[in-house]
């Protein structure tokens, strides 16, 4: 039987409601029917429903990164709650017929086939096909270069708008917050969307939340939250400009490995990350920690993961963004367990930790040698790297969060602070970030105090205005003595 894991299970649910439901499903008996393919690809049930003709789903593996979940049931869910019912029985080992693979699959395989079919090589065309395709190649290139070329141009009249706006609110001062008229900048933020500026929209729109918040409670800490919003919106704007003109005066409009094209608001495709170069192959990955946050600017939650690529050391972040106008339908993202194997990564434009994507991945435990590799991407030396993590913490339009392994020999008390101390006598203040669920007290319950003493820590860096230090918050311990990850934030 083909080996399923309930880690697999949970990747492939819309939501843990939908893969408790399949395991309910599962438990009561739900299937009077299993079927499997010689080849164990494909897989399918008969399902109990509340009609009386039971629901028919399957489970196609011919891409075993990428299986296919199919249902008769009328849920918009997908998979559904049967599909995942289907994978727990699976995974209980229970016994499956041998089936012929119904033809409707094997016809929905040939056309995915097809589909993903690499194109002709030039030397296969006739002279025909080639000159045919050229011209229709030729057409498509004019017409995205003058959509695009146009796109840039209003997105130069916004910035403007934008800028001149942002100079008027600095000029006034901003001790002028709690008397300032908010509907200036809510008719700027939706014009913002008329100009394709979806990230200095976003950057405003947290910009008037702060405004309002100071003015309804008159919190300092929304004039200082004002303060890093304005000074990364001025940013964006001014590089921006000089980006965008640079594009217009060259002529070349296509799509770069600038960071600037998604702070703008692009989205990129993987497609379009590969064709770049920014990609990896055969990856192996494991989560160290994981969290959801509300961005009132974005109006949706963003689930963020945190990643140790086990081959080249490098930590990555996944960002999956679920606005709140379309929650229901957008799968949310989960902690993930263990080691996971990619074909191909996307790997975005930017520096420190730069997001990662990718279409289809395949489970596994971590190893021993795993193990190993995450205590040796570990820093010896904080001061060592201080340096670096400073100038990428300094960077408006970089993320105000650093994640990087530590090695360590302690971790206690220095009067009210938590220290950690490396075995090169390097020290670290512990932190926890306002922007995150606190951890730091976490780290007084552990089970065992040895988990304190010789090991590594994934850790948040962050400048912390109050003490002008950059700190580090806790969020997961690899200790040496053990083959396990203690996560403080999943």
């Amino acid at each position: 039987m083909k080996n399923i894991t309930e880690q697999q299970i949970l990747a492939a649910a819309p939501n843990p409601a939908a893969a408790a439901n399949g395991k309910k499903i599962s438990k009561s008996g739900g299937f009077v029917k299993l079927y499997k393919s010689a080849d164990e690809t494909f897989f399918m049930g008969e399902c109990k429903g509340s009609g009386k003709n039971p629901y028919i789903t399957s489970a196609d593996y011919i891409d075993p990164a990428n299986p296919v979940f199919r249902c008769s049931c009328p849920s918009r869910q997908f998979p559904c709650k049967h599909s995942l019912g289907l994978m727990y029985e699976m995974m209980s080992d229970k016994t499956f017929e041998i089936c012929e693979i119904p033809e409707d699959i094997v016809r929905k395989r040939s056309k995915i086939a097809a589909k993903n079919a690499p194109e002709k090589a030039p030397e296969e065309l006739t002279p025909e096909e080639a000159a045919k395709l050229e011209k229709k190649k030729a057409a498509a290139a004019k017409t995205a270069k003058k959509a695009k070329s146009a796109k840039l141009e209003k997105q130069i009249e916004g910035l403007a708008l934008c800028e001149k706006a942002i100079k008027e609110l600095i000029s006034s001062g901003l001790g002028t917050m709690g008397g300032t008229s908010l509907s200036t900048y809510q008719d700027l933020s939706k014009q913002l969307g008329d100009y394709y500026l979806i990230g200095p929209q976003r950057l405003l729109n947290s910009l008037i939340f702060e405004i309002s918040a100071f003015q309804s409670d008159s919190n300092e800490i929304h004039y200082d939250n004002a303060i890093d919003v304005l000074e990364k919106l001025y940013a964006l704007i001014k590089k921006s400009r000089v980006y965008i003109d640079k594009k217009l005066e060259s002529g070349d409009v296509s799509a770069d490995d600038d960071i600037l094209y998604e702070e703008l608001g692009g989205a990129w495709k993987i497609s379009e990350l590969e064709a770049l170069g920014k990609c990896e192959k055969n990856v192996r990955l494991t989560q160290l920690s994981f969290w959801v946050t509300f961005d009132e600017g974005r109006k949706e939650y963003i689930d963020t993961g945190v990643w140790l690529d086990l081959n080249n050391s490098k930590v990555y972040l996944t960002k999956n963004y679920r606005p709140l106008k379309s929650l229901k339908y957008v799968k949310a993202d989960d902690t993930v367990f263990g080691a996971v194997n990619v074909s191909s990564m996307a790997v975005y434009p930017g520096e420190g930790n730069v997001r990662v994507r990718w279409d289809g991945a395949e489970f596994s435990e971590l190893t021993k040698d795993d193990f190993a590799k995450i205590r040796a991407a570990a820093s010896k030396s904080i001061n060592a790297d201080a340096k670096e993590i400073k100038n990428l913490l300094k960077n408006a339009m970089q993320s105000p969060l650093l994640f990087k392994l530590v090695e360590f020999s302690q971790i206690g008390k220095s009067g009210e602070a938590v220290i950690l101390k490396q075995p090169s006598g390097d020290m670290l203040t512990l932190l926890d970030n306002p922007e995150l669920e606190l951890t730091v007290e976490r780290l007084s319950v552990l089970p065992n105090a040895g988990l304190l003493e010789n090991g590594v820590m994934l850790c948040g860096f962050f400048y912390d205005a109050q003490s002008r230090f950059i700190c580090a918050q806790p969020l997961a311990i690899i200790p040496n003595n053990e083959n396990s990850v203690i996560r403080l934030l999943y």
